[in-house]
């Protein structure tokens, strides 16, 4: 397991890092986030490849790590700025990955969870209005 390569690797992450996954993860590992579910370098690389062109200024921190012989959860954050909407304000979205590793040290399973409807969902124009006001109606 090559955890803390592996945190240096997102909290250091730029367009070029993207080609660097094989490094980390093995070639038939799973990813899945709110919005993704794929297996394969490849898949992952695309994910992030579009990651760079949707957001400005992207950055993870990885916060806390727990580990265990077979895996880890890293607690992080990850900042940017939209690059359509809310030009000048930095987003955050916390969360938590999953990680799970092969016999060669190398991620073979990730899972994302983060909450897509607070951290994003309530911060678009229009539909974020219409979440707030869910939000408020089932909370207590």
């Amino acid at each position: 397991m090559k955890l803390d390569a592996l945190i240096q690797f997102y909290n250091e992450f730029t367009p070029a890092s993207v080609a660097r996954f094989p490094e980390f993860y093995s070639a038939d590992a799973w990813f899945k986030d709110p919005f993704n579910e794929v297996r394969g370098i490849e898949a992952i690389q695309r994910i992030f490849t579009h990651m760079f062109g949707q957001v400005a200024e992207p950055q993870f921190v990885v916060t806390e790590k727990v580990v265990d012989a077979t895996g880890a959860m890293l607690a992080w954050e990850f900042r940017f700025r939209m690059k359509l909407w809310r030009k000048g304000e930095t987003q955050v979205i916390r969360g938590v990955s999953h990680l799970k590793f092969d016999a060669e040290g190398k991620v073979c399973y990730h899972r994302d969870y983060w909450d897509a409807a607070e951290e994003l969902y309530e911060k678009l124009p229009l539909i974020g209005s219409v979440v707030k006001f869910f939000h408020k109606m089932f909370s207590s």
